[in-house]
């Protein structure tokens, strides 16, 4: 009888399904290991929130770590995982050099949910307004820290070709350390479309997205200051709906009921509240990775004005479900054209399914990743002689962290 193989996941926080797409991501990743007969351990440092999801209900058992601890070397080493999985770079800068002492036969995985370094050195030439060139990712101390882990791991997930791309040819990244694994979804069917609220049974446009992400804050700002006005001007009853989990002060004062701009806070079922709106804005303006909001919008049949960032890596050779453009008086225009005429409106909505039905359904993925952990489970050794730079960085980068992280813990105590 073969043995349960058991995963580790080393989390950031506990993931929130409801409050941002990462969280629905490793919901994703935690179903598709479930999938293949694996006893799942959820571990993190990060402190219980209100809106985490009930991991043990899901099947899944859960664990609080400590940072700096050697307490988490007596765990793993007891729970003695097949696979264990970072969830970002920094859990595996903090926990990477433990589990290569205490179970080195596990094979190593890094969800990098979006490259962190691309994100910043995009924010950074936005706020020196001047344009992003990939050069500038050299300049980023964050860029070092994050292509560093993805070398100390055996296999880091990526959710952007666009990003897989970048890592080869910028970074020199050998593609065996590298898997195409997006975020996966449900095929969508007529049945599906048919329970749909029609063109003429919704109203209003929405964004959505959580505010303790940079981008999406920036790009509820530029619609206050800049693109809802046009809009408003064309459109004197619109009505702008503003979505997102942890909405500071800065973000309520831009409430305003007479301009039609209201911040509405957390949504309790974002599916519903897309779903009943017109047309999704999401005037990104940096960011990285692909955008949990505008496959939500196209899950929802609910066309989207976007920007070129916003899009990015999501559609491959297939039409845009709604509008991609980086002009402002275009986005305008093209906002109020989508609220107005219902033949653009259903066919951009059309478009949104063709994209996630040939590119994000589930069963696109699932056999290949499975094949991929199998091959690597088996071939783990071979693998690791061929990622030489990874191991001469596991080894000094176990000698430096090891040390600074066991100094911290005497301090500690």
């Amino acid at each position: 009888m073969n043995q349960v193989q058991k995963l580790l996941i080393i989390g950031f926080v506990w993931p929130e399904p409801n409050s941002s797409a990462a969280g629905g991501r490793m919901m994703q990743l935690i179903s598709l290991f479930k999938a293949q007969g694996f006893s799942i351990t959820f571990a993190s440092p990060a402190q219980d929130s209100d809106f985490m999801v009930d991991l043990v209900e899901n099947g899944v058992d859960k664990k609080s770590i400590e940072l700096n601890n050697s307490s988490f070397d007596v765990f793993i080493k007891e729970l003695n995982p097949d696979v264990v999985m970072f969830d970002r770079f920094m859990m595996e800068e903090q926990f990477g050099w433990r589990v290569a002492e205490n179970c080195p036969n596990a094979l190593r995985l890094l969800d990098t949910e979006d490259l962190h370094c691309l994100r910043l050195a995009r924010q950074n030439a936005f706020k020196e307004k001047r344009s992003f060139n990939t050069t500038d990712l050299f300049d980023e101390e964050v860029a070092k820290r994050e292509i560093a882990s993805i070398l100390r791991c055996d296999l880091s997930l990526m959710i952007s070709e666009f990003e897989m791309e970048l890592l080869e040819s910028v970074f020199k990244i050998d593609k065996s350390l590298l898997f195409y694994l997006p975020i996966l979804l449900e095929p969508i069917d007529n049945i599906e479309i048919e329970k749909l609220l029609c063109f003429d049974e919704r109203k209003d446009f929405v964004f959505i997205g959580n505010f303790l992400h940079e981008p999406n804050w920036n790009a509820v700002q530029y619609l206050k200051d800049t693109i809802w006005p046009l809009i408003k001007k064309r459109l004197p009853e619109a009505v702008l709906n503003v979505y997102g989990a942890y909405p500071s002060q800065k973000v309520l004062q831009l409430h305003n009921k007479k301009e039609g701009f209201l911040i509405m806070g957390r949504a309790i079922d974002a599916q519903e509240v897309v779903q009943e709106a017109l047309v999704v804005l999401a005037p990104l303006r940096f960011g990285a990775g692909i955008k949990g909001k505008l496959l939500e919008a196209m899950q929802c049949g609910t066309p989207s004005v976007t920007t070129t960032i916003g899009s990015e890596s999501m559609f491959g050779d297939l039409p845009w479900n709604g509008f991609i453009t980086d002009d402002l008086a275009t986005f305008a225009d093209r906002a109020v054209q989508l609220y107005q005429d219902k033949t653009i409106w259903l066919k951009a909505q059309q478009n949104g399914f063709e994209i996630i039905n040939q590119r994000y359904s589930k069963g696109l993925f699932e056999s290949d990743f499975r094949k991929k952990i199998e091959f690597l489970s088996s071939n783990l050794k071979q693998h690791r002689l061929n990622n030489f730079m990874g191991s001469m960085l596991q080894h000094h980068t176990l000698k430096s962290t090891k040390y600074m992280s066991r100094w911290i813990e005497e301090k500690n105590k």
